[in-house]
């Protein structure tokens, strides 16, 4: 399995899911034309990461998220959906949401994700870049 690498644009988020070091990374502003489309090749990666993942190995995810607009919204919840069910089945998964610390929103939008999950989920201040 290769690492699933993708550069950001003004509108994606850049995609670092390094499945060597069991750090996936995802960051940046979120509003593409089609959020299926660009999440797709994602949601393959990480069933397909998950699926031949050793039982002790912890996986590291990290989401620095500024915007997020509806459709991704949806996107980024059927990821974490993801995340989640690979953790009740018994992977050992760390979520890390970093929100600028001057930005409300960004946590609230943080808040919410994290409301249905069972995952360790950690909200993790930044400062403003």
């Amino acid at each position: 399995m290769q690492n699933l690498i993708i550069e950001g644009t003004k509108s994606t988020p850049t995609v670092h899911f390094d499945q060597l070091n069991n750090i996936l990374t995802l960051k940046g502003q979120s509003y593409p034309e089609n959020s299926f489309e660009f999440y797709e090749p994602i949601f393959q990666w990480v069933e397909e990461y998950f699926a031949q993942l050793e039982g002790e190995t912890t996986v590291s995810v990290d989401f620095i998220l500024p915007y997020i607009n509806t459709s991704s919204s949806k996107c980024i919840m059927m990821l974490l959906e993801t995340f989640d069910k690979a953790y009740l089945d018994g992977k050992k998964v760390n979520l890390n949401w970093y929100y600028n610390i001057e930005s409300p929103s960004e946590l609230e939008c943080a808040e919410e994700f994290c409301e249905d999950l069972n995952l360790p989920f950690n909200l993790i201040a930044r400062e403003t870049e």
